[in-house]
């Protein structure tokens, strides 16, 4: 049986850890955990939340990111978050327990309440989130869902090490939302929700 190695990076947000087991986590889309009650769907979530001191889990296609509690401290939870994903990784166990995870997975293009005026609009603020941005948060350990288009608002959820980091509305304001602004003229403004 060959070793595992599992990598791990700094993400903007101090309290979140990325780990990259060197192997696909999500197939498809993202999934993010905010309480241990949503990671049920998943034993490694749940296992990780079990650990005491984990605040949040979020699964990407390559990696896994995990946020540490308020006033906890790498240096003692790392080893443990390894142990869980080492365990589970080399045991090649099921990411969701059956008929639970993909009925509730937010899918990127998932998104109710856009006016069908605003269809090409809508497109391309997708076309750039998709192929700019998501990539870029991506890299830091989260993802950013498009939630909505209404009067010149952009609506975008972060997750993973985006959710909560001290980075992130500069992140929206500055990049992103100039981004979209340079692209899309209709763009006012861009709001996390």
């Amino acid at each position: 049986m060959q070793a595992m190695l599992i990598e791990t990076e700094k993400t903007p947000n101090p309290a979140t850890l990325k780990f990259l087991p060197g192997q696909a986590v999500m197939t498809g889309g993202t999934r993010d955990f905010a309480t241990p009650e949503e990671a049920e769907a998943s034993p490694l979530a749940e296992a990780l939340f079990s650990l005491g001191d984990v605040d949040g889990v979020f699964f990407g296609s390559d990696f896994v990111s995990v946020t540490a509690a308020p006033g906890v401290g790498w240096a003692d939870l790392k080893p443990q978050v390894l142990g869980v994903l080492l365990d589970h990784f080399s045991a090649g166990m099921p990411l969701f327990r059956p008929g639970s995870a993909d009925a509730i997975m937010v899918a990127p293009d998932e998104v109710p309440g856009d006016d069908p005026a605003d269809a090409d609009i809508v497109a391309q603020i997708r076309e750039l989130i998709d192929t700019r941005v998501r990539p870029a948060v991506a890299n830091d350990g989260g993802d950013i869902i498009y939630r909505g288009f209404d009067k010149g608002t952009v609506y975008l959820k972060m997750q993973g090490a985006c959710s909560g980091c001290p980075s992130s509305t500069a992140t929206l304001k500055q990049g992103i939302e100039s981004l979209l602004k340079h692209y899309v003229p209709e763009v006012s403004e861009v709001r996390a929700v």
